[in-house]
């Protein structure tokens, strides 16, 4: 478990965040700006707090009123950057030991033979980082932090220097890190794609502050935070079985709590679980189970509670039998409906409106 309750001023930059985290990732989510990294630099011992404390597993990196500072190189942090940092004069295989020598007879989190094959850089070895594409880089990368043996590994937004087939590539290795190495990994990350994608639980982030924390869908479907997530972005997060594909017309039926839907091109077995990313905005509501629609998803709750935000629209939030929904509407739609908390409804989302991107293994 990682916690963390700090205040502290960097320039003109103040922060004052708390939050506690467990194994598997936790998105750092927010605006450029919000703090993120800084909060990634202090669990480091990059930069130096005013005051609270930092602790992993139980054991303190930091605690100002007991005054206990680790200092870097003691606090058993992985820390992987946006572009990598490896030694250029090293070839992959040194880069690699060279995280083990920060080890210091620690137990191992990963064995070196198991990082490699874990990240797929066995063929790399000998190669010099001057000869590996961007995806490359970061998985050693990783793999350097990884044989560091530490007790938490921090990725600071490792995907923002990568093109789109570099970004999938790099998303694929952290999703085998969630599920195969048990310690905490905090994952900075202004994409929403990627949030739903690989986090367990959201710290949305703001000013330096924290405005909310809670596992993914929670947080996704939460409309407090529709004015934090983007006007285009905000939307839930379904967790679904992949019950059977149709080979014929390229769609996948996807079964969880609260009914089913149908959505194409899903890279997924039947019986694996998956992550479906609904935006709102895709999301229409009816009062009576419309016929004659091509629309292929129609789920049938009822409302629970209606956005109070300004402007034209509104997000309605949508209970289907225990799985939270979001629907962004006009004000006068809503009106028009008379839509109010325990209002049974249909919700009517278009198969095309959910791509690859929106599509996650959970």
């Amino acid at each position: 478990m990682l916690e963390f309750d700090v205040r502290c001023r960097l320039g003109g930059f103040a922060l004052d965040a708390a939050f506690t985290t467990g194994s598997g990732v936790t998105a750092l989510f927010g605006r450029s700006g919000a703090g993120k990294s800084t909060v990634l630099n202090l669990i480091a011992g990059l930069a130096r707090p005013d005051s609270g404390r930092i602790a992993v597993g139980g054991r303190t990196l930091y605690d100002g009123a007991a005054k206990v500072e680790l200092p870097p190189h003691d606090r058993r942090v992985g820390y992987v950057f946006q572009e990598g940092r490896l030694l250029p004069h090293l070839t992959v295989h040194h880069n690699l030991t060279y995280g083990r020598f920060f080890a210091n007879g620690r137990k191992a989190v990963l064995g070196f033979e198991q990082a490699i094959e874990l990240l797929g850089i066995s063929h790399l070895l000998g190669r010099r980082p001057g000869a590996l594409s961007g995806g490359e880089k970061q998985r050693v990368a990783i793999g350097r932090a990884l044989l560091a043996n530490p007790e938490v590994l921090l990725l600071d937004e490792p995907l923002a220097s990568l093109d789109t087939p570099r970004k999938a590539e790099i998303l694929y290795y952290v999703e085998r890190l969630r599920d195969e190495v048990r310690i905490p990994i905090v994952y900075v990350s202004h994409s929403l794609d990627e949030v739903v994608r690989l986090a367990d639980a959201v710290v949305l982030m703001s000013d330096g502050r924290v405005l909310g924390t809670g596992p993914v869908r929670e947080m996704m479907s939460s409309v407090e935070l529709r004015p934090y997530l983007g006007r285009h972005e905000g939307g839930a997060v379904i967790e679904a079985r992949v019950a059977g594909q149709d080979l014929y017309s390229g769609l996948a039926r996807l079964e969880f709590d609260g009914g089913a839907l149908e959505i194409p091109d899903v890279e997924a077995l039947p019986g694996e679980r998956v992550r479906i990313r609904v935006r709102a905005r895709d999301v229409s509501i009816a009062l009576s189970r419309p016929v004659g629609v091509s629309i292929r998803n129609i789920l049938g709750g009822t409302v629970v509670e209606l956005g109070d935000g300004e402007g034209s629209s509104l997000d309605v939030r949508v209970d289907l039998h225990g799985t939270p929904l979001l629907a962004r509407i006009t004000r006068k739609s809503a009106l028009e409906l008379g839509l109010r908390p325990g209002l049974p409804v249909f919700a009517m989302i278009k198969a095309v409106s959910i791509d690859r991107r929106s599509v996650g293994y959970a």
